[in-house]
């Protein structure tokens, strides 16, 4: 059906191996004509199994769902949507039949010393994957349009970012960083490495982090056009929400930080979160 799957193993000294799939045929695009979405599926292997590993992948369209299994490599799936644009009002095609489109795409994983890169060298193709790792890694997952950032199962660090999507997060135990512009970030912990820093921030849209309760924190956070919720005792820094004074050559000003400053459980590392249009709630886990 035009689906090759290589692996090369160009440069085994520096352990690298690449794995590409590949799907360019006039033939399967006429046989898939219809049913929209097209699946194929990678494995791949890590140079360290059982060691902790780096998955990063970029999308410029897309979802990305990663979840933690118990195998030591990773299984990606991979749903191509088809290509739907039309020339029916192309005086071209006038008393013509559609047959087929074009359905060519490239994606490839590279993995070397227990770091997988997955690209997509099909960028105006929407590509949605579906990712299962090793329960133990760092996860840096990025993608701009049509599509959500879903993680869970997992033990490690998340660094998080999308533009016009939700991220969420479940299960999750570590440190995590998450940014979006149009979209919601939900996130529960289910452990907390300590001494370690996040934050967390969209502009349009809520925040929803869930933690321990035993959770250690200062809490630096901030909403524009909305409120800011929390079942945690917070013991805020007064000072922080205390309107200045100021007199410079002759100007009087007034002005307050929007900052709201805390601790919970005593305070710890610092925890920002940050939302222009939406809400904030920081909730204890039940």
């Amino acid at each position: 059906m035009g689906m090759f799957i290589s692996e090369n193993h160009k440069n085994r000294n520096m352990k690298t191996i690449k794995y590409t799939l590949t799907l360019i045929s006039l033939l399967c695009s006429m046989v898939l004509l219809g049913q929209g979405v097209e699946k194929e599926q990678l494995t791949v292997a890590l140079s360290n199994p059982g060691k902790p590993y780096k998955l990063v992948v970029g999308l410029l369209s897309g979802s990305i769902r990663v979840t933690g299994h118990s195998a030591d490599n990773l299984i990606i799936n991979v749903e191509v949507e088809e290509d739907r644009k039309s020339k029916k009002s192309d005086p071209k095609v006038s008393g013509l039949k559609r047959i087929g489109a074009s359905s060519g795409y490239e994606i490839d994983a590279v993995e070397k010393n227990n770091e997988v890169t997955i690209n997509n060298h099909s960028m105006m193709r929407k590509i949605d994957l579906d990712i299962k790792v090793p329960l133990n890694g760092t996860l840096v997952l990025n993608t701009l349009n049509e599509g959500d950032i879903v993680v869970s199962n997992i033990k490690g660090e998340l660094e998080l970012n999308n533009v016009n999507g939700d991220i969420k997060v479940s299960g999750f135990s570590g440190t995590a960083v998450a940014n979006t512009v149009n979209g919601d970030i939900s996130v529960a912990f289910s452990s907390v490495t300590e001494g370690k820093p996040m934050a967390f921030s969209t502009f349009n849209g809520d925040v929803n982090l869930n933690f321990p309760a035993t959770t250690k924190a200062n809490l630096k956070m901030k909403t524009d056009q909305g409120e800011i919720f929390s079942d945690f005792e917070v013991a805020i820094d007064k000072s922080s929400a205390a309107p200045v004074k100021t007199n410079s050559g002759g100007t009087y000003k007034i002005s307050k930080d929007a900052w709201v400053t805390g601790k919970i459980n005593g305070g710890g590392a610092e925890l920002m979160v940050k939302s222009w249009s939406g809400d904030l709630y920081i909730r204890k886990n039940k």
